[in-house]
């Protein structure tokens, strides 16, 4: 009887550990879209990176990319929209730490820009490889 009880309390305890598990990722899950809508919504660059990505995706459908190609692409957008992410956090978190204008802020700023640039560039060189020959 005790070592039913001790198992039972076993299967109620894992369970319950599961159940929270489960519950935290979707918690998780909750947070990081949460990140997505201001971004979006206030960011304009994010929203041409959005559009460009959404031409892409039709280009890449209408001349029937192959699997490597579309690789690249998703790659490539993945890349741009991570960094315009990262790009937009770092610019918030500049926003509430120095109100005023700031030289080293504007330095940080800069170079989170300079990323998104950098990956927007790359990115543009992937679809012109890509998307070129097929003209």
């Amino acid at each position: 009887m005790l070592v039913k009880k001790a198992l039972d309390y076993i299967i109620w305890f894992r369970m319950n550990k599961i159940k929270h598990f489960i519950q935290s990722r979707i918690a998780s899950f909750s947070y990081a879209f949460q990140g997505i809508v201001p971004v979006v919504k206030h960011e304009c660059n994010m929203r041409i990176h959005i559009v460009a990505a959404i031409a892409v995706i039709a280009a890449g459908l209408c001349f029937n990319l192959q699997a490597w190609e579309w690789i690249c692409v998703t790659i490539a957008i993945g890349t741009v929209f991570t960094a315009e992410f990262f790009n937009s956090a770092i610019e918030t978190l500049a926003n509430v730490v120095c109100k005023e204008k700031n030289a080293d802020i504007k330095k940080v700023k800069d170079i989170a820009a300079a990323a998104v640039l950098m990956s927007a560039i790359a990115a543009a060189v992937i679809g012109c490889i890509i998307f070129v020959p097929k003209f």
